[in-house]
C-alpha cells in the first residue's frame, strides 16, 4: 500500500492548515527541547479509498516528535497526524502498515507510537449517533472501540489511549463567503454582543512577543480561576518567536488583544496556517465582563483569517455535545454562537513497539503516577 517511505528535513514538509503538523510546529517543539522527525510516504488513492479505481499516486507526510518518558525510554507522538484520512474501512490497515513502515526510524528505545488523530469520529456521523435534543451520545466502551479500529488490520495491536492530549472536539466556522453571511450564520446573541462591544468601546490590537508579560498575566489569571495547571511562559514565547518562513510549511503567529481604555481584558493566540486559522489560546479578565471583549476579540481573529485568505477558521476545544453537565460546555456555549459545523475525531491512539514496557507506561498512565523503568 505505501512505498517511498523516508526521513526527510523538517523544512520539507508539506503545506497544511494543521498547525500541529508543520514545520512550524517543528521549531516550537525544538525550542522547548523535544526533538522532531518527518517521515514522507506514497500511496494509490485507490488503495486508500473505497469505489476509486484511479491508480493516481498520493504524496503525504508526517511530523512526529520524540518525547522522554525516562531517562532511557522515549515515545514517538504525531500530533494531529497522519493529514491523509482514507475510507473507514482502510484506516486501521492503513494506519499499522504505516506505523510498521516508520518503526526503523525511531530511536531504538521507542516504546510505542502515539497518534493523536484528527480524523473523523465513527461515532460522530449519522443522526443515531445524537439523541432528540441534538445531544451526541456516549462514545462506545473501550473494548468496542478498539474493535472497530483494528478492524481489518494484520495484528490487532492498536489500543485506545487512557486520554486525548489536543481537543478532540471543534467547531469549523466557513470563511468562503461573505462578512454579512458570517455573520448571519451566527445566533442572534452573538451578533449581539458582538456589536455591544463595539459600543462599549473595545479595541482589538494586534501585537507580538512584546506584548508577552500582558498575555501571561491574563492567562495565568484564567488559569488559576479555573483551576488549570500554569505553564511556564517560555512555552508561549517559543510559539510567538519560532520563524519557519524558509519552509513548505510556515504559519503566522499573531497575539491580539482586546483592551477597554487602555486596560487588557481579553488575550488570544491566532495562528494561519495553509487555509485555515486556527484559535489556539485564549485568556481573559474578570474584570468588565460586561464589556464582552472576548466576543470581540474572536471576530477580530475571524476577520483577519478571512482577510489573509482563509476558508476556515478553526475555534479549537468544545464539549462534544450541548451537554450542561460536561466541563466544558460552557466553551461549547460560546464557540457554538459564531455558527459552523462541529467535528468530533477519533481522538489518540497508540500503537505499542514493545509491548511489556508498553503495558508498564500505560498502567502507570492509568494511575496518574510516573513512568519509570529500571
Amino acid at each position: 500500500m505505501l512505498t517511498d517511505i523516508r526521513n526527510k528535513p523538517i523544512c520539507e514538509l508539506n503545506k497544511t492548515p494543521i498547525v500541529q503538523q508543520s514545520a512550524f510546529w517543528s521549531v516550537v517543539k525544538n525550542r522547548l527541547g523535544s526533538k522532531t522527525i518527518a517521515i514522507n510516504f506514497k500511496a494509490r488513492k485507490s488503495d486508500l479509498f473505497t469505489q476509486i479505481d484511479e491508480d493516481i499516486p498520493i504524496l503525504s507526510d508526517l511530523l512526529i516528535i520524540l518525547q522522554h518518558i525516562d531517562r532511557n525510554h522515549t515515545i514517538a507522538y504525531v500530533p494531529y497526524g497522519p493529514e491523509l484520512e482514507p475510507s473507514d474501512e482502510i484506516q486501521g490497515r492503513f494506519l499499522e502498515e504505516l506505523s510498521e513502515c516508520i518503526r526503523p526510524f525511531l530511536p531504538k528505545n521507542c516504546i510505542l507510537i502515539r497518534y493523536d488523530l484528527c480524523w473523523h469520529s465513527y461515532w460522530a456521523k449519522d443522526s443515531g449517533d445524537f439523541d432528540e435534543y441534538g445531544i451526541r451520545k456516549s462514545d462506545p466502551e473501550i473494548k468496542t472501540q478498539e474493535f472497530r479500529f483494528n478492524f481489518n488490520t494484520s495484528n490487532w495491536n492498536f489500543r485506545k489511549a487512557s486520554t486525548n492530549i489536543l481537543p478532540s472536539n471543534t467547531i469549523f466556522l466557513d470563511l468562503r463567503q461573505d462578512i454579512d453571511t458570517i455573520l448571519s450564520r451566527m445566533k442572534r446573541k452573538t451578533r449581539y454582543n458582538i456589536g455591544l462591544s463595539k459600543r462599549k468601546e473595545i479595541i482589538v490590537r494586534e501585537t507580538g512577543i512584546e506584548a508577552i508579560d500582558i498575555w501571561y498575566e491574563l492567562y495565568k489569571e484564567t488559569a488559576i480561576r479555573n483551576r488549570l495547571f500554569v505553564n511556564d511562559v517560555k512555552y508561549f514565547r517559543a510559539v510567538l518567536e519560532a520563524k519557519t518562513d524558509d519552509t513548505r510549511s510556515p504559519a503566522k503567529v499573531k497575539l491580539l488583544i482586546a483592551e477597554y481604555q487602555g486596560k487588557p481584558l481579553a488575550a488570544m493566540f491566532l495562528v494561519i496556517s495553509g487555509h485555515r486559522g486556527s484559535y489556539l489560546y485564549g485568556a481573559s479578565s474578570s474584570l468588565h465582563r460586561n464589556k464582552m471583549a472576548t466576543y470581540a476579540l474572536q471576530w477580530e481573529a475571524i476577520c483577519i483569517s478571512k482577510n489573509a485568505g482563509c476558508t476556515e477558521y478553526d475555534m479549537f476545544g468544545i464539549s462534544p455535545s450541548p451537554d450542561p453537565n460536561h466541563p466544558l460546555y460552557g466553551l461549547y456555549k460560546f464557540k457554538s454562537g459564531f455558527g459552523g459545523k462541529m467535528h468530533s475525531t477519533l481522538g489518540c491512539w497508540d500503537y505499542p513497539l514493545v509491548e511489556q514496557k508498553y503495558n508498564i507506561f500505560r498502567a502507570s498512565e492509568l494511575n496518574s503516577i510516573g513512568y519509570h523503568l529500571s
